[in-house]
């Protein structure tokens, strides 16, 4: 771990406070992205005990800022705070993020608990794990209880009989739960923890975990129990299954609100089930149809059925879903959709599935444009890049500009897709201005997806390309008025610049680089020494290489290293050294 700041340099919790109490959103999420470099600058004593206890206290923000922080301290925090021996005193601001109301929050700060589980010893578990899921699972508020039932798998098989006892009586109590929606977050991951059950425990309580929720009064709970289901099934004999399970399976699949296992197989599907199957994606229920679109790709019950099946049963029920009234119907069947293609081939595809895609890519929900795109690589790999871009290119220009940003992002990671396939001189006509203008977008994360575009951009049309269609438009943009399109400049330099070569790097970027290293804006000159850092690791391995990085990215850190703000002081020190090792 590499040595803090000095003391007397910064004090970085104030400065975080006060990103975090400003009234721009973007400014306190940068706040957050940066707390591994707070971390780092503190070093792992101050880290612990100033750095995370004020993040315990941060849970009144935008959902975005506490999604932010959540992922955060999943990422191998405890590195910065000491170690694994410590990674327990995360623990406690993810508890605090389990409990909030937004759903998607909570989701990634249970996914973050159980990434910090699988680094703690037996005796953090047992001492500060388990009374954590116990004081979630107890909890006043439902969120808290729904966020609980995801924690109790990953540390099942690692504490002892006596707790293992306790957890199974715990999440007992989840399923019997008054509040639906603790009742399904317990019918989700009821598969995961029978899993790790001994076979007598499958049949005592995991059986009876699953009846509860298999005849629980709740549409959305029983549609959740076919892992459980599954899960159980796999633990037990055949015989047992006949015995215990028998009656379930066949209530499942006659139950008009629950949806259908492929595992009955695929002589009972074809025979007995595509009716009942095709009954369900026409259901009243909003919800039915929404878990049967799930079932529709090459992974679900489609697979089980011929092509001519498909064609004459499930397909025009597909295009009936795709005008569905209701958009997380849409939102399900776009997610799904692509599976099919492999199923039917090119010309079944080409005819029947790309007008629905092209269809659900100008939904009015967001989600649905966003699901179609992210799994667009199936259908490309079914008709061909050539037909599908010639389709897709207008709504792909269109959604460039989508007002929500995950679904411009999902367009952006796209594009080497793209363009690998249709080559430089398409790209350059079509697209190239596109992939520019990402770089100017107000959210960050567009931003930073932009210069990570670049990067594979080069990677896939090679230096020279990037020496006329990016290097000048990215260091043009350093001399802009609004510093966020300076800033995006350094940014995009640190990341492609591994991939330029040494001339390029000598004529056309470290002259407005090193401008930029006098920027009026600490947050800009700290990250030009990152850059500076990045270029000299990246190039000084070669004599040339190190000629240049002792005539013009040393002396520029030396400059740095006397700079009045502690951050860029501090990076232009460890790019002194890091330059110093390249040297060498």
């Amino acid at each position: 771990m590499e040595p803090g700041y000095p003391v007397e340099d910064i004090a970085p919790i104030a400065i975080l406070m006060d990103e975090l109490r400003s009234e721009d959103v973007q400014l306190r999420l940068n706040a957050i992205h940066s707390i591994p470099t707070i971390a780092l600058a503190l070093g792992p004593d101050r880290a612990r005990d100033e750095l995370i206890p004020f993040l315990q206290d941060s849970v009144d923000d935008e959902d975005e800022v506490l999604l932010a922080l959540a992922e955060e301290l999943g990422r191998n925090f405890e590195e910065y705070i000491g170690g694994s021996e410590y990674a327990h005193i995360l623990l406690g601001p993810l508890e605090n993020l389990s409990a909030v109301e937004e759903t998607l929050v909570r989701d990634k700060a249970a996914e973050s608990i159980t990434k910090v589980a699988a680094v703690l010893s037996q005796k953090q578990i047992e001492d500060y794990y388990i009374p954590l899921v116990k004081r979630l699972s107890q909890g006043e508020w439902f969120t808290s209880r729904t966020s609980s039932a995801a924690l109790y798998a990953a540390v099942y098989p690692k504490v002892s009989s006596t707790i293992q006892d306790d957890l199974r009586k715990g999440f007992l109590a989840l399923g019997s739960d008054d509040t639906p929606m603790v009742r399904r977050a317990s019918a989700k991951w009821l598969g995961p923890l029978v899993a790790h059950f001994s076979q007598q425990h499958v049949l005592s309580d995991g059986l009876p975990i699953y009846r509860r929720l298999q005849s629980d009064d709740q549409d959305s709970v029983r549609l959740l129990t076919i892992e459980g289901l599954i899960a159980i099934a796999k633990r037990i004999t055949p015989a047992e299954v006949k015995e215990h399970l028998l009656k379930q399976i066949k209530q499942s699949v006659g139950d008009k609100s629950w949806r259908l296992a492929s595992a009955v197989g695929a002589e009972v599907t074809r025979e007995e089930l595509v009716a009942l199957y095709v009954n369900l994606l026409k259901d009243n229920e909003a919800e039915v149809r929404t878990a049967a679109a799930t079932q529709i790709p090459g992974s679900g019950f489609s697979s089980f059925l011929e092509k001519e099946v498909i064609l004459a049963r499930i397909i025009p029920c597909v295009r009936d879903m795709s005008q569905d009234a209701s958009q997380h119907v849409r939102a399900a069947l776009a997610k799904e959709i692509s599976g099919v293609a492999p199923l039917l081939g090119r010309e079944a595809t080409i005819e029947h599935l790309l007008p629905l895609f092209l269809h659900l890519l100008k939904d009015d929900f967001p989600e649905v444009r966003l699901n179609i795109i992210s799994k667009l690589e199936t259908v490309n790999n079914v008709i061909g890049i050539e037909l599908l871009s010639e389709s897709l290119l207008p709504a792909i220009v269109e959604l460039a500009e989508d007002k929500s940003w995950r679904v411009r992002q999902a367009i952006i990671e796209y594009i080497p897709l793209l363009a690998n396939q249709l080559g430089k001189p398409f790209f350059d006509e079509q697209l190239g201005n596109l992939c520019m203008s990402w770089l100017g977008d107000t959210v960050y994360s567009i931003r930073e997806s932009a210069t990570v575009n670049l990067k594979k951009l080069t990677d896939v049309f090679g230096v020279e390309w990037a020496k006329t269609s990016i290097v000048p438009k990215v260091m043009g943009m350093g001399s802009h008025t609004n510093y966020l399109f300076r800033m995006t400049t350094v940014q995009a330099i640190t990341t492609i610049s591994p991939s330029l070569t040494l001339d390029i790097i000598q004529s056309d970027v470290i002259g407005p680089l090193l401008e930029l290293s006098k920027d009026p804006i600490p947050n800009i000159r700290f990250n030009v020494a990152k850059a500076l850092e990045v270029i000299a690791t990246s190039h000084g391995n070669t004599p040339e290489g190190r000629k240049f990085v002792a005539e013009w990215i040393v002396p520029a850190l030396e400059r740095q290293k006397g700079d009045t703000d502690a951050d860029v002081r501090y990076f232009a020190t460890r790019g002194l050294q890091k330059a110093a090792t390249t040297s060498a």
